[in-house]
């Protein structure tokens, strides 16, 4: 699937907290906690607790999410296909870290154990 200039532009300006509920509901309609979710937000994006509530009481953008966060070292570990996108041939660099974050909220509310969803040695 090839996406458009327009699907980049879409996600750039979609707020982290539009998205967030979503996240949240998914994974504790599967079982998991919120607490693992942030354990896995925290993980790719290397926010702390304090950070991530500004960011989502701010209503940042992915655009602005991502260009604050430090992405994990091994977060080009995130390979797969989520919503049609295979990750690992996605170019634009911000979609590739939003689909990185679907892919992991994907694999908690699959029920994953945490050491795989974190890419540990």
């Amino acid at each position: 699937m090839k996406a458009t200039p327009e699907h980049h532009q879409r996600m750039a300006k979609m707020t982290f907290a539009s998205v967030y509920p979503h996240y949240v509901t998914k994974i504790e309609r599967k079982g998991r906690t919120k607490e693992e979710l942030h354990r896995v937000i925290y993980w790719l994006t290397g926010f702390d607790h304090d950070e991530l509530k500004r960011l989502i009481d701010e209503h940042a953008t992915f655009d602005t999410f991502f260009g604050k966060a430090t992405l994990n070292p091994n977060a080009h570990l995130i390979t797969g296909v989520i919503c049609g996108y295979r990750i690992e041939e996605i170019e634009n660099p911000l979609t590739r870290k939003i689909r990185y974050l679907d892919k992991l909220v994907d694999e908690l509310a699959k029920g994953k154990k945490m050491e795989k969803i974190l890419r540990s040695t």
